[in-house]
């Protein structure tokens, strides 16, 4: 080869490299640019609603004085059109002409209203995609998906953008992205704040919620919006295990439930301890759900506890956004995502349906409100899964909502108030636990939290390192260990009991088929 054509040769290469790497910086660059101008995707609309000035000395600042909020696109703002996550319910509607409560509230409390943010269209999806708007990316896995219904305000929290943001919780909107954003999410007791200024989506199921990044932010948002007179905090005297409900998830009990276990220990010793099957105490406690599984199983041999309440949270929420919502539908045929459209064409009109599901709502509450008295705190998952990865099929699929709801509908269902908290990281996803009190007790929820979280960060930093320090070997020789244990369990007839500890095995090494196939005679045997 001649010298010339060699050193052409090589020009066409360096250009080509000069390239790519142009390509590159631009792609970096408009990438880069997006981030910042878009604020990650969190806001639809940017504004300011400026505090009173404080109060002059002695008297002491407002409770929410320097603090900034950012509130989901379903709160009324005067002068601003609320969109619902949909831009043709925002050109068939006018501009608020008064602002909701709540936020003029939070204002008077102290804190700078920033703006409007993003919402999954017509908030009733739990995904936080919106194709209008574009899914605002999660601060903490942008990979991942940040969660619905408002997945804005969590991500505006999470990116610290604002101190904390409001959100409607339904069927999991401030919950779930809160846990997938790894951030503090309140949901309030069903009925305890007023919806005036608020598009309704399910009014039986509707709760405001707030999201925050700091328990003691959490807390004041909280006695802001509660009105709650000064008391001194109470410590909880029950912090009961749903076991059952742990043994669903993913991620390992160590990274969850045992955090909680030794954070109550250390401070509040052993007693405070119990452990509850949850799926057995609400098949007892609530007899309407029998009723409604007989109407809902479609040839099925047998639904869960858990499963049906989440299947009459659904049906719920279908059915009121239907009643509501269904008129402009209808008369202004908007253009929704698929996935939307094919959720909301699933509707039932039956009557007695729609009066077993208040039958049942009644009778959880009553069932949760026995269990937790007036000094009683439920531990649960927040969410069964991590998050699935921006646009995967997983997001739609039925087993993962289903697994997901469940766990969401027991504070749906009953009004009860329950609160996301973060626990750190595992496996480069967030990982959160939930604490539920009875309807009505939000002062004591929040206290308990802002007393626990130093504890419950110690734990989860333990653990953490714990699970990062074990070899491979030691993670095989647990997994036989559940194996065996959910052999016992097997031959025992402890259905649920020998599910729990395969899935354990199967999470400490997912290789081994004989740990599938062994769950999978267990789900046989319960008829799933």
């Amino acid at each position: 080869m001649s010298s010339s054509s060699s050193s052409s040769s090589a020009s066409k290469i360096i250009g080509v490299l000069l390239g790519l790497g142009l390509a590159g910086i631009l792609f970096m660059s408009r990438k880069l640019k997006k981030v910042i101008k878009e604020d990650f995707g969190a806001f639809v609309e940017r504004f300011n609603l400026l505090p009173p000035p404080p109060p002059a000395p002695p008297k002491a600042p407002h409770l929410l004085s320097a603090l900034s909020f950012a509130v989901s696109d379903i709160f009324d703002i005067e002068g601003y059109v609320t969109g619902f996550g949909n831009p043709d319910w925002e050109k068939t509607h006018d501009a608020a002409t008064r602002t909701s409560p709540v936020v003029s509230s939070l204002v008077e409390g102290g804190a700078t209203c920033t703006g409007k943010t993003v919402i999954d269209e017509l908030a009733y999806s739990i995904s936080g995609v919106n194709k209008h708007y574009d899914t605002p990316t999660n601060p903490v896995a942008p990979a991942l998906i940040p969660g619905g219904s408002s997945s804005g305000a969590a991500v505006a929290v999470s990116a610290n953008l604002v101190d904390f943001a409001l959100g409607v919780d339904t069927t999991g909107g401030v919950r779930l992205p809160a846990a997938f954003c790894g951030i503090f999410g309140f949901r309030s007791s069903q009925g305890a704040l007023s919806n005036v200024g608020i598009i309704p989506v399910s009014p039986s199921l509707d709760a405001l919620g707030w999201f925050a990044k700091d328990a003691s932010i959490l807390r004041r948002v909280g006695h802001v919006l509660l009105q709650l007179p000064y008391s001194d905090p109470r410590a909880p005297k029950n912090v009961i295990i749903a076991d059952d409900c742990f043994e669903v998830l993913k991620s390992p009990m160590s990274r969850v439930s045992q955090v909680v276990i030794k954070s109550s220990e250390k401070l509040f010793g052993k007693q405070v301890l119990k452990h509850e099957n949850l799926e057995s105490y609400l098949g007892s406690k609530v007899p309407s759900l029998n009723q409604f599984n007989n109407s809902n199983r479609n040839g099925e041999l047998k639904i869960s506890t858990m499963r049906s309440l989440a299947h009459a949270m659904l049906f719920l929420q279908r059915n009121e956004f239907n009643s509501i919502h269904g008129d402009w539908i209808h008369t202004t045929k908007p253009v929704l995502d698929p996935a939307t459209s094919a959720q909301l064409e699933v509707v039932e009109s039956a009557v007695d349906k729609a009066h077993t599901c208040q039958s049942i709502r009644s009778e959880t509450r009553s069932a949760l409100n026995s269990l937790l008295k007036d000094d009683g705190i439920l531990v649960i998952p927040t969410v069964a899964d991590p998050p699935p990865k921006l646009g995967s099929k997983e997001i739609l699929s039925e087993d993962y909502q289903t697994r997901n709801f469940s766990l969401l509908s027991v504070a749906s269902i009953s009004g009860c108030c329950q609160v996301s908290i973060p626990l750190g990281f595992y496996d480069n996803c967030p990982v959160s636990v939930s604490f539920i009190a009875k309807h009505g007790n939000d002062r004591f929820l929040l206290d308990t939290v802002q007393s626990m979280y130093a504890s419950l960060q110690e734990q989860s930093d333990i653990a953490s390192k714990n699970n990062s320090s074990k070899n491979t070997v030691s993670q095989e020789e647990s997994a036989e260990i559940a194996k065996e244990k959910g052999n016992t369990a097997f031959k025992e007839k402890k259905m649920q009991k020998a599910i729990g500890f395969y899935t354990e095995a199967i999470k400490l090494n997912s290789d081994n088929a004989t740990y599938y196939n062994n769950r999978a005679a267990a789900y046989l045997d319960v008829g799933r």
